[in-house]
């Protein structure tokens, strides 16, 4: 994540108050990509087990921290310019707020 985005998601969440911060996953959850992206789920880019270490986050820095690698690895593979719209939309619909 690159700083300024970094600071967004940061003050995004203390302007709101929020502990929460909301998960790179956007419920399509399918691992079908031939080759080495097949361990990586198609609308998120993470894989079965950054899922599992994903749900277990309970500090709101390490789940922001979390956060960034995931958009930092959907940026390396490529693919994945629907994952930003979506999430900030299953943001709004959780009331949860992280600006990517």
């Amino acid at each position: 994540m690159s700083a300024p985005l970094a600071a967004t998601v940061r003050s995004a969440h203390m302007r709101r108050g929020m502990a929460k911060v909301q998960s790179p996953c956007i419920g399509v959850c399918k691992f079908k990509r031939p080759g080495p992206a097949g361990a990586h789920c198609i609308g998120c880019s993470m894989t079965r087990d950054q899922k599992k270490i994903g749900k277990t986050l309970k500090k709101r820095t390490a789940a922001e921290a979390f956060l960034a690698l995931v958009i930092a690895q959907q940026e390396r593979m490529g693919r994945y310019a629907h994952w930003r719209p979506a999430y900030l939309e299953r943001c709004l619909r959780k009331g949860r707020h992280s600006a990517p």
